[in-house]
């Protein structure tokens, strides 16, 4: 639910499969299906179809590359579906379609305000990473990179800086974000599941006040316009991998499968820079035109903390296993120990 709104970091992994598979794949007959919830003519989109086009030329132009962008293959556990079933080959998944196939996955993002930094983002999900690769391959699916996309603001249209300002306002929720609603219930807020499509209309009629979003999708999708305050806290990051069917990477050969990871890592990192870059460029877009930024003080910010202090052990063996809940504390408070020496 809080996380519905993913579709920055969506765009931003499609560029990487097409980066690695310009290097990998070389079957004159290999056909690629990704799907992705990226715009058509989005940023990334255009890259992605530049880097597409120069990997059909690498394959002599007998490969052939579909990216179906916008969600035109559906939402996330429909193209999670589709790959299990051999309609897609691929797809760029947030936590919401990654949960499909593995729920410890949802560790990541699913618990407010856990995360400071993208360091310690960085850090614990580095430090999970093969064990969580082991899992998906265990379940049939290969994780080419690991990306993000920013951090979930509240987007409203009325100012509102501490927790008892929301109460008596209406939350989107992506509609097949059950969980995450379950989050925003316990919160004590008004979670309204909806589709992304929803959520422009539902803010003029007042359906809904409040949008959980990254700001670049606030930006790209005008939900400032309509919600024009943004809450300046790290809410939750929006995580998620580009995967392919295990089916599809036995097909390949061992050079290529070598070449595959190389290129992936390095995208990887490039991306998930470059997204963080885009997300202050895009709150900088939407100040000059008119977004007001409402910056928590220190009392208000104490307040926020401990309302997700007494929502992690609801969230602990419920949202999350509790072993993975575990992990990610565990991780966390070794990083932050490092640091504080």
């Amino acid at each position: 639910m809080l996380y519905s709104l993913k579709s920055l970091w969506h765009v931003s992994l499609a560029v990487l499969l097409m980066s690695v598979q310009t290097q990998a794949w070389s079957s004159p007959d290999k056909q690629l299906r990704i799907g992705t919830l990226a715009p058509k003519n989005s940023l990334y989109h255009r890259q992605l179809m530049e880097i597409g086009e120069a990997w059909k030329t690498a394959q002599g132009g007998n490969a052939k590359f579909v990216a179906f962008p916008d969600g035109s293959q559906g939402g996330e556990t429909e193209m999670a579906r589709r790959m299990r079933i051999g309609q897609l080959q691929g797809a760029l998944l947030s936590v919401v379609g990654l949960n499909e196939i593995e729920p410890s996955i949802s560790a990541l993002q699913s618990l407010p305000l856990l995360f400071k930094t993208w360091d310690e983002v960085d850090y614990v999900r580095e430090k999970m990473r093969p064990a969580m690769e082991k899992k998906f391959s265990d379940k049939g699916f290969v994780v080419l990179a690991w990306g993000d996309a920013g951090w979930v603001r509240f987007f409203s249209k009325e100012p509102a800086f501490k927790p008892e300002d929301y109460v008596k306002m209406k939350f989107f929720a992506w509609g097949g974000e059950a969980e995450q609603q379950e989050i925003m219930k316990n919160l004590g807020y008004t979670p309204v599941p909806l589709e992304t499509t929803d959520i422009l209309p539902s803010v003029q009629t007042g359906m809904i006040n409040v949008v959980p979003s990254t700001p670049y999708f606030a930006l790209a999708s005008q939900v400032y316009t309509m919600a024009p305050n943004m809450l300046e806290i790290n809410w939750a990051p929006i995580v998620g991998a580009l995967v392919i069917t295990k089916k599809s990477w036995d097909g390949m050969s061992p050079e290529a499968q070598t070449a595959l990871r190389a290129a992936g890592e390095k995208a990887g990192v490039q991306l998930r820079a470059k997204a963080r870059q885009e997300v202050d460029d895009a709150v900088d877009a939407m100040k000059k035109r008119g977004l007001v930024v409402n910056r928590p003080n220190a009392e208000q910010m104490r307040a926020w903390q401990e309302l997700a202090d007494k929502l992690y052990p609801r969230i602990r063996g419920t949202l999350v296993p509790a072993e993975t809940f575990d992990e990610v504390f565990r991780h966390l408070k070794a990083y932050r120990a490092s640091k504080s020496k």
